[in-house]
């Protein structure tokens, strides 16, 4: 029934949703509303258009809701490089979370 469950590519923007979730965490409180909001909201549609389009009727339904997450996925990058050039607390984990968007960009 779930088997997109069972997919790498869902169970790794999964990952990757859990990372930008613990790293947004001490973003400054005046982005609440803003890059924190943002940020959170894209990551978390990359494995839920993975997981729409794997239950929908077909692979071509399939691949058009893949390009939703690859499309999500490119927003989150330009929303960490603001978030990089800003200053927020990135630091090591900047380069672990583009290594984590390139390999599912690649993935998808």
């Amino acid at each position: 029934m779930n088997q997109y469950k069972n997919l790498r590519i869902w169970q790794n923007a999964m990952d990757l949703v859990v990372r930008v979730y613990a790293v947004t965490h001490y973003f400054p409180d005046s982005e609440k509303y803003g890059l924190i909001s943002q940020l959170r909201r894209c990551a978390v549609s990359i494995p839920s258009n993975i997981a729409e389009g794997a239950r929908r009727n077909g692979q071509k339904e399939f691949y058009h809701f893949l390009g939703i997450a690859k499309g999500s996925l490119a927003e989150l990058e330009t929303q960490l490089e603001i978030s990089f050039r800003l200053k927020f607390k990135l630091d090591e984990d900047y380069d672990k979370l583009l290594s984590q968007t390139d390999s599912l960009g690649r993935m998808i």
